[in-house]
Order: structure tokens, then sequence, then C-alpha cells
């Protein structure tokens, strides 16, 4: 089952005009039903799970900033390539 908060994100970037959700139902503004595809909302989710992924397994950008203060070129480097590994490990899917 996917998450509540990703499902009304995933209604709300597949359909803009919708700003109310109320268990199954989307409603515009004057309160008129959003019709959606659930298929096409689930396809948007997992399209775009790696970022969750992703954000879960980043270093904290402290160290980058710590490395960035004291001027340690190897801790930014570190760094940059923890994030590449992070990205290597979930990659963005193929469009």
């Amino acid at each position: 089952m996917t998450d509540i908060t990703t499902r009304h994100s995933a209604i709300r970037v597949l359909h803009p005009e919708v700003t109310l959700i109320r268990g199954n139902d989307a409603f515009d503004a004057n309160g008129n039903p959003v019709a959606y595809d659930e298929v096409v909302v689930q396809a948007y989710i997992d399209a775009n799970a790696y970022k969750s992924k992703r954000i879960a397994e980043y270093p904290p950008i402290t160290d980058y900033l710590d490395g960035v203060v004291k001027g340690d070129q190897a801790q930014i480097d570190k760094y940059i390539a923890d994030c590449q590994a992070v990205k290597a490990k979930y990659p963005k899917e193929a469009k």
C-alpha cells in the first residue's frame, strides 16, 4: 500500500486543479469532483520512488559544508563520491 502523502502528492502533481482530497475522492477549488486514474497515479509514484530512497541515504549536507568551511578538499571529494554512490544505487528510471 502506498503512503497516503505520496499518493496525494502524486494526484496533485498529475492534476494541479485538485485542491482537496478526501479519501479516494479529489475536488477542485469549486468543490467539483476531479476524476483521476489510479493506475496512472501509481505509475507516477513508482517512477519517482528512487527520490525518497536517495534522500534516505544521502550523507548530511553538513558534511559537505564542514569540508568547505575547513578548506578540506578530501572531505568535499568524499561527500561528492558518497552522493554519486547513492545515485548509482538508486538510478533514475529511464523514460
